[in-house]
């Protein structure tokens, strides 16, 4: 099944039209990302809390970890560098850490507000080996900007 990010996008855009808190916007746009296709196996957030450090926030899936540091990971990767982490297969990242044992390849995207602060990244893994396309990293990105626009 392919994702309809058309359809994604217009019922993301509904749910969060006129919400600016960033954890019930998580909550939503986890829960929605998550069922839109079955290559996702964890969707979820992963929140700005202190300098150079994220922790777990709603998300889709089994457990994750709770505290990352910008310097490890790919989620880390993401926050620190500010730019998409589109990671075919996860063993092949250089500090990549296995919150699951059953995850093979990983899209993280840094989600900012209006404002330009870095909220978090955003973070899919799938049990699949190279599942995502620079199309998915592209559409997401979209979304992401749209419902977080209004955030804090």
């Amino acid at each position: 099944m392919a994702i309809d990010y058309n359809t994604l996008s217009k019922t993301i855009a509904s749910l969060a039209e006129g919400e600016t808190d960033a954890v019930a916007l998580m909550a939503t746009v986890a829960c929605e990302v998550h069922h839109a296709d079955e290559r996702f196996d964890w969707t979820g957030f992963y929140r700005v809390v202190a300098p150079e450090l994220l922790k777990i926030g709603p998300y889709q899936g089994g457990h994750g970890c709770l505290v990352i540091p910008f310097a490890r990971g790919v989620c880390g990767a993401a926050a620190r560098t500010g730019a998409v982490q589109l990671v075919s297969d996860v063993e092949a990242f250089p500090g990549h850490i296995a919150c699951a044992s059953s995850t093979r390849s990983e899209l993280v995207i840094p989600v900012w507000n209006g404002a330009g602060n870095l909220l978090g990244v955003f973070d899919i893994d799938s049990d699949q080996p190279d599942a995502f396309t620079q199309d998915d990293a592209d559409q997401l990105t979209a979304i992401l900007a749209a419902a977080f626009k209004d955030a804090t």
